[in-house]
């Protein structure tokens, strides 16, 4: 089994060779950050897979607040590059979870939680671990406080 930066690696040799140039700056750009994340610690690390989606998630992120600013700043070449970047990248994402499963997952989690006897607002720290533990990084954090929240208030 390849690792996920194994196969961003890869995947940035075959656009150099297909002069790519979109794909080629974009894999670069996410795995210098994958790369500035190994060694951002006191030590350096080897990124588990969740930690170099969680990274990618983050850079994926960034490229979609930039395209808003540029679109709403009224630059809409740069918008469209950046919503280019972005989507080169979420092709290394695993696919998000439907609004219905993600549902599911809470509810399941919130009757857990109510089961083991926490209940209300003081439960959501830990009814949002665990759905966050459930999903591996299928699903947008602030999705998923906004659904626990809803479910427990």
């Amino acid at each position: 089994m390849t690792t996920l930066k194994a196969t961003l690696q890869a995947d940035l040799t075959a656009a150099m060779r297909a002069r790519d140039e979109l794909t080629t700056s974009t894999l670069r750009m996410a795995l210098a950050a994958v790369m500035n994340a190994e060694v951002a610690g006191a030590e350096a690390v080897v990124l588990s897979e969740t930690q170099v989606i969680a990274v990618l998630q983050s850079e994926a992120k960034k490229r979609a607040e930039a395209a808003e600013i540029c679109a709403g700043a009224g630059r809409p070449e740069s918008a469209a590059k950046e919503r280019a970047e972005m989507a080169v990248i979420e092709r290394y994402l695993p696919a998000g979870l439907s609004d219905d499963d993600l549902a599911a997952v809470v509810a399941e989690e919130v009757a857990a939680a109510a089961a083991a006897g926490s209940a209300g607002p003081k439960a959501m720290g830990l009814v949002v671990k665990a759905v966050r533990e459930r999903t591996a990084g299928a699903a947008d954090g602030a999705k998923v406080a906004a659904l626990v929240k809803a479910a427990l208030g």
